[in-house]
């Protein structure tokens, strides 16, 4: 098992260490980066998070330096305080023999997060910091932080750096360090300004990337499931109530996420909340939640969820449709990991169907639909309603079967004018009317849905009780 690292050129020391952490085999990321990265070739790669894109750089950085030094001779930008901690953590395990010290670097709340706590831990003597830009930039202003003999520089999750407004402090530190160094940037997109930031700072960067067909998702199952928006908290109850699994959630706004954490904990289930607006003491808090198995269920938003490393996540939930095939990716990415299985299902809406195609043409993989069974689960509380805009047509025209026809005597005309003055729907809000022996098909503007059903079911005809229900168009 060591061998399938030694053979792309990592040290015997630091391939023991990643047997211990159960790695089996090089992923693509570090099969294509590792080798060229320990010639000092400054790389410039698009990678997901969960590719193993960690363990490349640190392979490179790590095999690159020396260990037990009193200033550091590598440094690793990260955007959060939450991507620091987990990044630090595992260049640690594969530091295991190797002897570098890491020290992780970033505010907040909490006693890790002291600065004075952290200066100590400086003074003390460092191999290697990752920290968030904006505590790096406060370290130096201090005194307390040296880079004049840094020779490698990893930029992690550059877009989103960029995307936080942190361009001004990575400059300032850049300008702190040796203009000769190793540079390696990842970034899961690869915007403009992501790529200035490479060229401007980078001698004959060397691109890489993991293409969608490479990305390690061939343990996720992926399935979607059309669902209106009145029915995903009955459609995502019936899925945790049958499958009942450790997931992740995803909604595109903080509120949705907000309102979601509401219902679910409503529901009694076991079920926490993260997004940017969030202290960072609740972030942690909620993520320590999430891997000690406090709780079941994590709703996030995407920006939340960059960096999350949490293997034993058996579901990731698309309650709300993304419109980028990168961030579906993403998602999906946060399950099926650690050589586990995993699932993904997406709740997609009629005007959302034909990202689906798109989505399975763009990443070469099936994705199956779901059907969301009726008649199990446990959670009484929510009930699936009749979603007019999900079954009208683009026109907005939903067809109901009404157990009326000719046998009942009515004609195109006649049954119009049963419908408009019965249940009180306008004649203009009427379109096609196909007339049967015992019922007969009517499309009605989804508007008049509800007086369509409640209004007719308590009509009778000549003794015969009045039937009428929605279908699909």
């Amino acid at each position: 098992m060591i061998s399938k690292f030694t053979d792309i050129g990592i040290s015997l020391d630091i391939a023991r260490a990643m047997d211990d952490m159960g790695w089996e085999k090089p992923t693509p990321i570090q099969i294509k980066a590792i080798s060229e990265g320990l010639k000092g070739i400054d790389l410039f790669g698009q990678a997901q998070t969960g590719t193993g894109k960690t363990g490349a750089y640190g392979s490179i950085i790590l095999g690159r330096t020396f260990s037990r030094r009193k200033v550091p001779s590598a440094i690793v930008l990260v955007p959060t305080r939450e991507l620091a901690l987990q990044v630090a953590e595992e260049l640690e395990k594969l530091s295991r023999y190797t002897g570098h010290k890491i020290v992780p670097i970033y505010g907040g709340s909490g006693k890790r997060a002291d600065i004075d706590i952290q200066i100590m831990e400086l003074n003390e003597g460092s191999d290697v910091i990752v920290g968030t830009p904006g505590r790096v930039k406060d370290m130096i202003i201090r005194g307390a932080l040296n880079l004049t003999d840094i020779k490698e520089l990893v930029l992690d999750e550059a877009d989103r750096m960029l995307d936080m407004g942190f361009i001004e402090d990575i400059n300032f530190i850049m300008k702190t360090m040796p203009r000769k160094k190793h540079t390696l940037l990842f970034s899961a997109t690869m915007p403009e300004c992501v790529k200035a930031l490479a060229y401007g700072y980078m001698h004959k960067p060397k691109e890489i990337s993991v293409s969608q067909d490479e990305l390690v998702l061939n343990l996720t199952k992926q399935y979607y499931a059309s669902v209106g928006r009145k029915n995903k908290i009955w459609a995502l109850c019936k899925i945790l109530d049958i499958d009942r699994p450790k997931a992740i959630i995803f909604c595109q706004t903080k509120k949705m996420v907000d309102i979601l954490e509401e219902k679910l904990i409503k529901f009694h289930y076991k079920a926490e909340a993260i997004h940017g607006d969030l202290p960072q003491s609740k972030r942690e808090s909620v993520i320590k939640n999430v891997r000690n198995g406090k709780i079941d269920i994590l709703v996030a938003t995407d920006v939340a969820a960059r960096g999350l490393d949490i293997d034993d996540i058996t579901y990731v939930i698309n309650y709300d449709m993304p419109d980028d095939v990168d961030v579906y990716i993403h998602r999906i990415g946060r399950t099926g990991r650690a050589g586990k299985e995993g699932t993904a299902v997406s709740f997609v809406t009629s005007e959302e169907q034909h990202f689906i195609k798109e989505f399975e043409l763009r990443t070469g993989m099936k994705i199956d639909k779901r059907e969301i069974p009726e008649d199990e689960g446990v959670t009484d509380a929510v009930k699936k309603v009749t979603d007019y805009d999900q079954i009208s047509n683009v026109f907005g025209m939903v067809k109901f079967e009404i157990n009326l026809g000719r046998n009942d005597g009515y004609g195109e005309g006649s049954l119009i004018n049963f419908i408009t003055c019965n249940a009180k729907v306008r004649d203009i809000a009427i379109g096609k009317v196909q007339i049967g022996m015992e019922s007969s098909i009517v499309e009605v503007h989804k508007d008049f849905g509800d007086k369509m059903i409640m209004n007719l079911c308590k009509r009778e005809y000549h003794g015969k009780h009045v039937s009428v229900k929605a279908i699909q168009n």
